[in-house]
C-alpha cells in the first residue's frame, strides 16, 4: 500500500519527496540545507549532479510504501526513465526544518 506524500511524518521529508514527485528542483533544493550531502548505494555523490540525472532529467518518481524512526527511513518504489522501477530505501537527516542528508540505495 502506497502512503501519500501528504501522510509523511516528517515535514521535512514530506517537502523533499513532495518535490521529487512533482519534477520540481527549485523546491527539492528549498527543502535541503545549504550544505546538504547524500550518497547513492554507500558512495556520496555530488548531489546536484544527481538529482539533475537521477531525478530530474529522468523524470524520478517515488511511491513510499513504508516509514519508521519518525518518517526518517522509507522504502518506496522508485522509478525514472533511466533505470526503470526499484525498490529502494531511504534515510534522512533533519536540521531544523530542511534535509541535511540524505542516503538511497536499493533495498
Amino acid at each position: 500500500m502506497t502512503i501519500p506524500v501528504a501522510k509523511l511524518s516528517n515535514p521535512a521529508v514530506r517537502a523533499l519527496v513532495g518535490a521529487i514527485n512533482d519534477g520540481d528542483p527549485t523546491a527539492f533544493f528549498a527543502a535541503l540545507t545549504t550544505d546538504a550531502t547524500m550518497s547513492d548505494d554507500g558512495s556520496d555523490r555530488p548531489l546536484a549532479a544527481w538529482a539533475d540525472r537521477e531525478i530530474f532529467s529522468s523524470r524520478g518518481h517515488m511511491d513510499v510504501q513504508a516509514e519508521k524512526d519518525g518518517g526518517l527511513a522509507l522504502i518506496a518504489n522508485y522509478r525514472n526513465d533511466t533505470w526503470g522501477e526499484m525498490k529502494t530505501a531511504w534515510r534522512f537527516t533533519v536540521d531544523g526544518a530542511r534535509v541535511s542528508r540524505f542516503e538511497t540505495g536499493q533495498a
